[in-house]
């Protein structure tokens, strides 16, 4: 055998002897586990039922028309709260009016939120506001100056009563004298409705109002739900 040959095949008989060796140190036992995880996101779905309510028509200072619709949570999350925003387009024989004239119309249209009773009465009056405070307020501002309520009680001292916006959210009773602070929860759970029932009402200050005659004023109401805090899962 030539010694080219002889070297080819010691280098061969290397190589082989590297890989037994190389090879030997992945020989011992193993095992393997593997996990997989999956994230779904949950879904806000708020819907209004009607989305157009019945036409408001031919009103007059003194006038009220009573409103009831229904706030629906179509997705799979519960609602803590649902918001509120106002817009409106005042116009008269289909020309928009000055902002001034526009806003005046707004300030005495207001919108009473009703609460259903079991009494005699069909329903209670939470609160008010007009049209023109309702669009303009932040929700804290709003709190302030409509939802704080002067009640007496049949024991004769007086406690102070307010709703923290937005209208499906949070209530708070304060007791002055005690100091004693009640909370109520509200919300719409995933696959549930909210009855929705105010009132509206055309404000007669007792002087004329006929600048405030054939005007058209056309009202957007966006309702925005939110989810519930974060928890443990």
């Amino acid at each position: 055998m030539s010694i080219k040959k002889k070297l080819g095949m010691g280098v061969l008989t290397a190589a082989l002897g590297i890989s037994l060796i190389g090879g030997g140190t992945f020989a011992y036992f193993s095992d393997t586990a593997t996990q997989t995880n999956t994230f779904a996101s949950g879904t806000i779905v708020l819907d209004v039922d009607p989305t157009v309510q019945i036409p408001m028509e031919n009103i007059k200072p003194g006038d009220w028309m009573p409103r009831s619709f229904e706030l629906q949570n179509n997705g799979s999350l519960d609602m803590k709260y649902v918001d509120l925003k106002t817009e409106y387009k005042v116009t008269k024989n289909g020309e928009a009016v000055p902002n001034p004239l526009a806003n005046k119309y707004a300030e005495q249209l207001y919108v009473q939120f009703l609460k259903n009773t079991t009494g005699d009465e069909d329903y209670e009056v939470l609160f008010e506001v007009s049209l023109k405070d309702l669009r303009d307020l932040t929700p804290e501002d709003l709190a302030t100056k409509v939802n704080l309520e002067e009640i007496m009680l049949e024991e004769g001292y007086e406690y102070w009563q307010w709703i923290i916006w937005p209208l499906f959210g949070k209530w708070v009773t304060v007791d002055p004298i005690f100091g004693e602070v009640s909370e109520e929860i509200t919300g719409i759970k995933a696959g549930e409705t909210a009855d929705f029932t105010v009132q509206f009402r055309f404000n007669d200050t007792g002087k004329a109002q006929n600048d405030l005659q054939d005007l058209d004023l056309d009202l957007t109401w966006t309702f925005e739900g939110f989810q519930t805090d974060g928890e443990e899962r």
